[in-house]
């Protein structure tokens, strides 16, 4: 609780199936607050069992039925995982970083993952760039 982390027991891994206990930051610099999530979680069961006390197939089958209802035939629960990992590529975090909240192992599955755009970057700059309009009449006025 002190360290906003959670452990994940038994991470998913194509390679190893047990032991593969992971600690995670909770963060909350994609819009979303995974530490409130968490303390909201914590007050509905009553801080007994696991956070998430579901099982993944009731999860999945709530995920399809709410997509069928409002007519999305196109988006898998796995695509989540995509949108948070260029999410937090977005709010700046290194590859390091990246890795060490989606689990992964290298930066060529991580690659996988990532729907990045070269003009993003630009929302990461410390100081605005002129338009080309600015910049052309900054340059006759000089």
């Amino acid at each position: 609780m002190t360290k906003r982390t959670v452990t994940i027991r038994d991470r998913k891994d194509p390679r190893r199936k047990d032991g593969n206990h992971q600690v995670v930051p909770l963060l909350n610099s994609t819009g979303y607050d995974a530490w409130q999530i968490l303390l909201e979680q914590r007050i509905l069961t009553r801080g007994l069992g696991r956070v998430f006390p579901y099982h993944s197939k009731s999860v999945g089958a709530a995920f399809r039925r709410s997509c069928n209802a409002i007519d999305i035939d196109d988006l898998c629960f796995h695509d989540l995982r995509h949108e948070g990992t260029s999410r937090l590529f977005e709010a700046g975090f290194s590859i390091q970083q990246v890795a060490m909240v989606t689990g992964h192992k290298n930066w060529r599955m991580l690659h996988r993952y990532t729907n990045l755009k070269p003009e993003d970057l630009h929302k990461m700059q410390k100081a605005a760039q002129p338009s080309m309009e600015q910049f052309l009449a900054n340059l006759g006025a000089s």
